[in-house]
C-alpha cells in the first residue's frame, strides 16, 4: 500500500468498480442527457472520534430544529408571529405548500432524512453551507461508496475501528416503522421519478438494499384515502413512502396539475394519517439559503440550544439594514437567490445607479 504504484492499481480497480455496477450521474442541460460516471476516490475522508462526535451531535440537533421549525410553521406560526423569521422568505417560497397548513404528519416527525454540505473552518470548527430537506440524495451512493472503497483496504478499515454502516439503515427503517399505522407489517415503497432522474442509480441501489418496492407514480393509487400498489394480484396496501419525488410534483390533484409523476391524492392519504411520507411534503422552503442568518435565535426559540453546527457567515439582503450595509459592494461575495429559481452569482457587478 505504501507503494505509489500500488496505490494506483487500487484506484483503477476503484474506477472499474464504478463502471461495472453502473455507478452514475444523470446530467441534463440545452436538452440533452449525459450519464456521468459517479466520482469516486480512493482513499476515503477519515473522521477521529471527536470530530464525529461533534457532527453526529450537531447533525442531530440541526434536525430537530428543522423538524420542530416545520412543526411551528404548519401550525401555530410563533416564528413569523414573533419576527424570528421573515414571513417573505416562508410564506412567498414556491416550496411552501399552504394546502399542509394544520396537517400534522404521524408520529409528528416531518422530516425523516436530512442531508448537511458541512465545512471545516481554519480552527478546526465544523460549519453547515447547506442543508438538504425536500427529498435529499446521497444514502445510496454512501453505501456505494463503502463497498467499492472497503474491499481495497481489507484489513485497514477494520483496525481504525471505521464504523459501519448497517446499524443506521436499520436504525432509519425501524423509524419508519414505528411511524407506520401498520408497524412492522407496514409495506414500504420507495417512490422514484424514473429512470430519467439526476440520482436514479442512487435509488435503485438503495431500494435492493433496504429491500424496498421500487415505484413510479403510476404504480400507486389511493382508494378511500388510503394508498394501494397495483400489482398483478390486485391492490395490496402502502403504509410508507419514501420519496425521491419533489413536492410539486407529488400529487397532482393539490399541487401541480401537469404532473405525471406523483400520486393523486396522496396528501389527503398522509393528511388521514393512512401513510407516512418521508420527507412530509413542505419541506423545501428549509433549504433557502437567506434563513441561514436566522437558525441560531430560531434554535434558541425552539430548543432553548446554541447551535453547535453553525451556519456559514451570511446576510438576507431583504433586511434594509443589511441591504445599505453591503449594497455598495457586493464583488467580495457570493450572492445567491432565496428561492431556487435563478443560480447562483459569484461575480457581481451591478448595472444600475446605488441610491
Amino acid at each position: 500500500m505504501a507503494q505509489p504504484e500500488g496505490l494506483n492499481a487500487r484506484a483503477a480497480q476503484v474506477r472499474h468498480r464504478v463502471r461495472e455496477d453502473g455507478a452514475s450521474y444523470n446530467v441534463f442541460g440545452d436538452g440533452h442527457e449525459a450519464t456521468r460516471p459517479w466520482p469516486l476516490e480512493l482513499l476515503p475522508m477519515l473522521l477521529s472520534p471527536t470530530d464525529w462526535a461533534q457532527i453526529s451531535s450537531g447533525a442531530v440537533q440541526r434536525a430537530r430544529l428543522m423538524n420542530a421549525a416545520m412543526a411551528d410553521v404548519y401550525g401555530p406560526r410563533l416564528l413569523l408571529n414573533e419576527g424570528l423569521l421573515p414571513p417573505q422568505l416562508v410564506l412567498a417560497h414556491p416550496q411552501y405548500l399552504r394546502a399542509l397548513h394544520g396537517v400534522r404528519p404521524l408520529g409528528d416527525v416531518h422530516l425523516h432524512v436530512l442531508a448537511l454540505d458541512l465545512a471545516r473552518g481554519p480552527e478546526g470548527q465544523w460549519w453547515v453551507l447547506a442543508q438538504r430537506t425536500q427529498a435529499p440524495s446521497g444514502l445510496g451512493y454512501l453505501l456505494e461508496n463503502r463497498a467499492i472503497v472497503g474491499p481495497q483496504f481489507p484489513g485497514s478499515l477494520q483496525a481504525l475501528r471505521v464504523q459501519r454502516l448497517d446499524g443506521a439503515y436499520r436504525a432509519f427503517m425501524q423509524g419508519l416503522l414505528r411511524l407506520s399505522p401498520a408497524g412492522e407489517r407496514s409495506r414500504v415503497v420507495l417512490l422514484t421519478p424514473g429512470r430519467h432522474n439526476e440520482t436514479y442509480f442512487e435509488q435503485v441501489f438503495l431500494a435492493r438494499h433496504l429491500g424496498l418496492t421500487l415505484v413510479e407514480g403510476s404504480d400507486l393509487t389511493v382508494r378511500a384515502n388510503r394508498v394501494f400498489l397495483k400489482t398483478l394480484h390486485g391492490l395490496e396496501p402502502v403504509h410508507v413512502v419514501l420519496r425521491r419525488v419533489d413536492d410539486e410534483f407529488l400529487d397532482p390533484l393539490e399541487l401541480r396539475a401537469d404532473s405525471t409523476l406523483g400520486v393523486p391524492g396522496l396528501l389527503q392519504a398522509m393528511r388521514s394519517g393512512q401513510v407516512v411520507v418521508a420527507n412530509a411534503p413542505g419541506a423545501g422552503w428549509l433549504e433557502s439559503p437567506g434563513l441561514a442568518a436566522f437558525w441560531p435565535g430560531v434554535a434558541e426559540r425552539l430548543l432553548g440550544e446554541t447551535l453547535s453546527l453553525p451556519a456559514s457567515e451570511a446576510w438576507w439582503c431583504g433586511e434594509g439594514s443589511v441591504w445599505q450595509t453591503f449594497k455598495g459592494d457586493l464583488s467580495g461575495f457570493v450572492v445567491a437567490p432565496t428561492f431556487t429559481a435563478s443560480s447562483t452569482t459569484h461575480s457581481f457587478a451591478p448595472r444600475w445607479p446605488m441610491h
